[in-house]
């Protein structure tokens, strides 16, 4: 006689297939119209060209007259030489090639044989900007906003910009995504707050977010920040720390679809123990750069199953998923 067999039997919830909503990754519909950081700029000396993977392409800065840089699509409208492979003349730069030259704003306005340059002929250039130690190029033709401005002058201030490490295999929105996320920088960066999670404090505008909160960081340091998001790629935050002024302004990069390279600056107010201070920032930088880089290079973000302490993360989503994308440089960078 066979015997049947029953079943076990269980009180668990049959798991179900996860709810998630993905989020878009860059390329789709366009790039981010944000600043991304391409150079440091001791990276960039007078006379040299500087060939960067910037959104799907390649484009070259160089310094124009004054020394004030200036990003353009990389490949020449005549035959498609590489221009970081050229060189500057004057206040232009030149294709080694045919010698082709282009100024500032990007217009052939010579010939190396002496043939009147085609009218067309001009390079895709997009707004640079240098500030804090590092160049940044905005994916558009205008920008949408400007990089942060500090509570105290330059002048009052000591500064040291570097790049973090290898680059991190994940969009620049991804990590930008970490600072309205409040259980993450609870749980992660060991932060706790003085007060409930800060939502109700945070400040939105059309191109970002930022809140100010108080409390205290890991070794039970006492902390007083403000920080923020701009576009989909800048971090900034600045306020007390232990006792003194710090600051970062950090850029996420964005050499090509699904990665990013984060530049970034310390700043501190300027005197006798500024550069001990900046010794402190840059290791605090470091330690939490450390902290995120395994969970950022292995992440599939999507937005799942969120639970109260989201409520900022869940808007910014959606900021995120709403967020201006455009590719103007698309056919003069590829």
């Amino acid at each position: 006689m066979q015997q049947t067999i029953a079943p076990p039997t269980s009180t668990r919830p049959r798991p179900q297939p996860p709810r998630t909503n993905p989020m878009p990754p860059e390329g789709e519909g366009g790039f981010s119209q944000s600043w991304f950081p391409v150079a440091l700029s001791t990276d960039l000396a007078e006379g040299q060209v500087l060939g960067v993977p910037f959104l799907d392409g390649k484009i070259v800065v160089f310094r124009k007259e004054g020394g004030v840089p200036q990003a353009m699509s990389a490949y020449c409208p005549h035959i498609g030489a590489d221009l970081s492979v050229g060189r500057v003349v004057g206040h232009r730069v030149q294709c080694a090639f045919h010698h082709w030259e282009y100024d500032g704003e990007g217009v052939c306005v010579k010939t190396g044989i002496g043939d009147p340059p085609p009218k067309a002929a001009c390079l895709f250039v997009f707004p640079t900007q240098e500030r804090f130690g590092i160049i940044w190029v905005f994916n558009g033709e205008e920008p949408l906003f400007e990089l942060p401005s500090l509570p105290y002058p330059d002048a009052e201030l000591a500064s040291g910009a570097y790049r973090m490490g290898e680059p991190l295999r994940c969009d620049p929105w991804v990590f930008a995504a970490n600072t309205p996320d409040m259980q993450h920088l609870k749980v992660v960066h060991k932060i706790r707050f003085d007060a409930d999670d800060p939502h109700e404090l945070v400040r939105w505008h059309p191109h970002g977010m930022e809140f100010s909160y108080t409390g205290v960081h890991q070794g039970d340091v006492p902390i007083a920040n403000t920080a923020g998001i701009l576009g989909t790629s800048v971090f900034y935050r600045w306020g007390m720390y232990n006792g003194y002024w710090r600051c970062n302004v950090t850029g996420f990069s964005l050499p090509r679809p699904g990665q990013h390279e984060v530049f970034s600056c310390s700043l501190v107010r300027a005197g006798p123990d500024a550069q001990a201070q900046l010794a402190d920032v840059l290791g605090i930088s470091r330690r939490t750069v450390g902290e995120d880089k395994d969970i950022l290079n292995t992440i599939h973000y999507r937005q799942g199953l969120l639970t109260k302490a989201d409520t900022t993360l869940a808007r910014f989503l959606r900021y995120l998923r709403s967020y201006p994308r455009a590719h103007p440089s698309g056919p003069f960078i590829n």
